[in-house]
């Protein structure tokens, strides 16, 4: 599928959007940037198996793990644009799974475990 660095930022920003606003303040300070893809290197440091891919990633402390600490980096929110557009087939597929994402990425700013995410159905 093919999206414009545009039409795709628009649908980050619709996934966003989507979330409730007694959330905000958790999330202030918090960039959500969108790359072409995964390092091979990250994905080899986050065990990802060959023949999958990552879509999204949470960096820095979650906030049930208290304060930040020196030499914490600081939290981001990365979206990977290539996946997602190879494995979408249609603009409505590209939408859910950007919104699914985008909540699944700031569980873990609330420090859910991607296990728990897998039991809640955001796996």
């Amino acid at each position: 599928m093919h999206l414009s660095d545009r039409a795709f930022r628009r649908l980050v920003d619709e996934a966003l959007a989507l979330v409730p606003a007694e959330f905000s303040p958790y999330l202030e300070g918090v960039p959500v940037v969108i790359e072409a893809w995964a390092s091979d290197d990250l994905l080899d440091e986050m065990g990802v198996p060959e023949d999958e891919t990552l879509y999204g990633l949470y960096s820095g402390r979650a906030l049930t793990e208290g304060p930040p600490e020196p030499g914490d980096l600081p939290p981001c929110i990365t979206l990977y644009r290539g996946p997602l557009l190879e494995d979408c087939v249609d603009e409505a597929e590209l939408r859910d799974e950007i919104a699914t994402t985008v909540i699944h990425e700031i569980a873990h700013r609330f420090g859910i475990s991607e296990e728990r995410l897998e039991e809640l159905g955001w796996g």
